[in-house]
């Protein structure tokens, strides 16, 4: 169904009660809160949301979505408090639970969401698994929201959480896509009301970064209450007083066996293809399954075919515990099973588990990550793509049945193998910091000296020449240099850390490292944005007065202010007494003191994040510069020293007939200045003028001489590739087609592999279009397609 534009809103994903809507995955976990709500109402419950976290990829703008949505989530009576960090933030969603053991409780009960990145949940293990054991109170409920980055796209390590949450003994759902984020969200608070448990939904670039058309309703989910579980006397929800061992009793006998009788009683796991004589099972769960069934589609493989030959699959959709009666029914005369998961097996230990005292006969072979001879078969490095499943499914097919369709697609997936293994290039886009970023200069170290980096954007110096080699985790900054001091010469390193980082909890690692006495120079990258997730403020109050007053109190002995603009503090009487002031140009001088000074010291590099002052200024909220600096190619020798001495990705190279010199892209410069410094005399310096708007053409003749273009039938899937740099545009066409699509009542899915993108790194948007949405499967396009 078409629809008009002149219906269309910015807010349709909020505002519409119900209907077709395009969405993200990032929307549609900010819809959720809502949705819950309603149905809250529906059933005539007084109820409130909370929802707190800490960003991170693939979760790294749900708190920017949230805010956007503030005024739709206050209308519900959802509050968003972000965390100062994970754990903490967890610990507030603890304590939403424990509202109604006390009076005065202004709602029938509150249910939570807590969101972070897959390191955030191996941060939270102790208050997950004191909230979990608690439990959740009868009309709350705890929804976890886990960010893993299967293929260490935009982390310092690849991450699995399902393991983190089997340890906190709780239930984990996995969903496939857009549409199941909103189902499988409803499902979980609802599960977490029955059972008392805590509920993770595991989250993916492939469903967070993506974006469907999917239908909203607040009714679409039908929850039904198990009729074959007794409940204890007392129920399972959180009560006052409660000993520890009352709880794990509680948790161990009845939560988690609670929790699979709802899985059974609302088909959580469910068959979704079938044969009269099956001989080969498929189980597979979340993202995996879409790349199952993209995989039997490519070899050729469709429903009916699936009939003939014996094939069915299994789709999980509480990877754990995995609900037994399902899996059993599933599994009966099957000769084996294919569990393909990505990772290390969570579902496959599970089901070798409950199929192990089945009589031989009856038992079929389970493989998986490895196969009946212990072999690697689907690896757990990584991730999986559609290829790799379908070459597997093709192996384990192949002694009863194949096609030519099936070699054929095998062919082709060696041909394309080989093809990809021959290098196109010799180089590759490395991400870098933006124009005018501070992290430009303040990462400099001086000649003879080494610094350590951290979690944030100047992580990136660890591939840059830069003199800075290894990292921690987020929070550790300087503590490994802990361990290393007392057994190496070197008498002194720098430790990067950013403001948002130290007030996450790096403050505790520079409190460490003053009660150990080492010699250790903190550069706290003080850029007023979390910019490595999308330029969010900081969740609280940090000003740089206050910041030389904690670390002081911290025992601190030695504090040097760095400034682009040291003279903006010109009363400094609310700084820490022992602070120093000076300006960017002086920092090498500073830093060759401080690598002198026995103990603790701390430079705090004041300079606000340049692409946050670029928005600012779009957005009025910062004055712009009456002030420009260009270079005069008549006066420029090509020396390159300007971009030596900034580092600034908006120093380009002149091609000119007198051989390579110098240009600022004015465009992209975000006024650092920082190329002045080479004191080149073929800079100029203009104050007051503004840029020129180049004059547009009326209509461009090479333009109107195009011809439409064929619209393909499909008949299958349409893929589209949009390949970029970052800051050009590419998530903005991806966007704009699926909308598109949207309205002219397609289905589409849009993923966009950001990654660092936002640092001029690479960036593609995978677009595929089909004639419903239920033909799409896998929402990344395979390399050759």
């Amino acid at each position: 169904m078409r629809m008009s534009l002149a219906d269309i809103r910015l807010d349709d994903k909020y505002r519409l009660a119900t209907g077709n809507l395009y969405l993200t995955g990032t929307q549609a976990l900010t819809r959720l809160p809502m949705l819950q709500k309603q149905r809250d109402e529906a059933q005539g419950l007084n109820t409130a949301g909370f929802i707190s976290g800490y960003r991170g990829s693939p979760l790294g703008n749900l708190d920017k979505s949230l805010w956007d949505a503030k005024d739709y989530l206050q209308q519900n009576a959802i509050h968003f408090q972000p965390g100062i960090n994970e754990e903490l933030a967890a610990t507030a969603v603890w304590g939403i639970q424990q509202v109604n053991l006390f009076p005065h409780g202004k709602y029938d009960g509150v249910f939570a969401l807590w969101y972070g990145k897959g390191p955030g949940v191996d941060r939270c293990g102790d208050v997950f698994k004191h909230g979990n054991s608690a439990g959740v109170a009868a009309n709350g409920g705890v929804l976890i929201l886990a960010g893993d980055d299967h293929g260490c796209k935009s982390s310092t390590i690849a991450h699995q959480s399902e393991h983190a949450f089997i340890a906190s003994m709780i239930p984990v759902l996995n969903p496939s896509n857009v549409q199941e984020i909103l189902d499988y969200g409803i499902i979980g608070w609802e599960l977490s009301r029955y059972s008392g448990c805590w509920v993770a939904m595991k989250t993916i670039a492939e469903n967070v970064d993506s974006s469907a058309v999917v239908e909203v309703d607040p009714l679409r989910v039908k929850t039904r209450i198990p009729e074959d579980f007794a409940l204890p006397e007392g129920g399972l929800h959180i009560r006052w007083p409660d000993p520890p061992l009352a709880q794990e009793a509680r948790l161990n006998t009845y939560k988690i066996y609670a929790a699979r009788a709802f899985a059974r009683a609302n088909q959580l796991n469910k068959v979704v293809i079938d044969s009269a004589q099956p001989r080969l099972g498929i189980i597979t769960t979340g993202k995996s399954y879409l790349d199952v069934r993209q995989a039997l589609e490519e070899l050729g493989i469709d429903q009916e075919l699936c009939d003939r030959v014996g094939i069915r699959v299994l789709k999980v959709g509480m990877s754990w515990p995995l609900e037994p009666v399902s899996v059993h029914d599933f599994a009966e005369g099957l000769d084996e099973i294919l569990v393909v998961e990505e990772k290390r097996s969570v579902i496959e230990d599970q089901l070798t588990g409950q199929l192990y005292n089945w009589p031989v006969d009856r038992r079929p072979v389970v493989v998986g990550e490895f196969d009946e001879q212990g072999r690697s078969l689907l690896p757990n490095l990584s991730e999986l793509t559609p290829a790799m499943i379908a070459r597997v499914i093709a192996k384990r097919l192949a002694p009863f049945y194949s096609s030519p369709q099936i070699e054929a697609r095998l062919q082709f997936l060696s041909d394309k193998e080989q093809a990809l293994q021959a290098p196109l290039f010799n180089t590759q886009r490395t991400p870098h910091f933006c124009s005018g970023c501070p992290h430009n200069t303040s990462t400099r170290v001086p000649e003879g000296s080494r610094a350590l980096a951290g979690i944030g954007c100047h992580y990136m110096t660890i591939w840059m020449d830069r003199e800075t080699d290894t990292f921690t985790q987020m929070g550790g900054e300087g503590v490994t240099w802990i361990g290393q001091a007392p057994f190496t010469e070197t008498p002194h390193v720098f430790q990067n850390l950013g403001d948002g980082t130290y007030f996450h909890s790096g403050h505790l690692a520079l409190r460490a490292a003053v009660a150990s006495k080492v010699n250790i120079t903190y550069k706290i990258l003080y850029n007023d944005a979390v910019a490595m997730t999308g330029g969010q403020p900081i969740d609280g109050v940090l000003r740089v007065d206050q910041l030389s007053r904690q670390v002081f109190n911290e025992g601190v002995q030695r504090i040097a202010l760095v400034s682009d603009e040291p003279d903006k503090y010109p009363s400094r009487q609310n700084f820490a007494p022992i602070t120093t002031f000076h300006h960017r140009r002086d920092l090498d001088s500073v830093q060759r003191e401080l690598r002198e000074f026995k103990g603790v010291s701390v430079i705090i590099y004041d300079q606000t994040c340049a692409t946050e002052k670029r928005r600012r200024r779009k957005r009025g909220t910062m004055p712009d510069l009456e002030k420009r600096a260009l270079i005069n190619p008549a006066v420029c020798e090509g020396c390159g020293d300007c971009g030596v001495k900034s580092g600034c990705l908006s120093v380009l190279p002149k091609e000119t007939a007198q051989g390579r010199k110098r240009e600022i892209d004015q465009n992209a410069c975000n006024k650092d200045f920082s190329c002045v410094e080479g004191f080149c005399p073929s800079f100029v310096t203009v104050h007051g003028g503004k840029l020129r708007k180049p004059a547009l053409p009326k209509q461009v003749e090479a333009f109107a001489r195009l011809p439409e273009p064929v619209l393909p039938s499909l008949e299958r899937p349409f893929n589209i590739l949009l390949p970029g740099v970052g800051g050009t545009g590419v998530t903005t066409v991806g966007a704009m087609l699926g909308y598109a699509a949207n309205l002219e009542g397609k289905g589409c899915s849009v993923l966009d592999q950001a990654g660092l993108a936002q640092k001029f790194g690479p960036v593609v948007s995978h677009i595929r279009i089909a004639a419903r949405q239920q033909d799409l499967f896998a929402v990344r396009i395979a390399a050759g397609e």
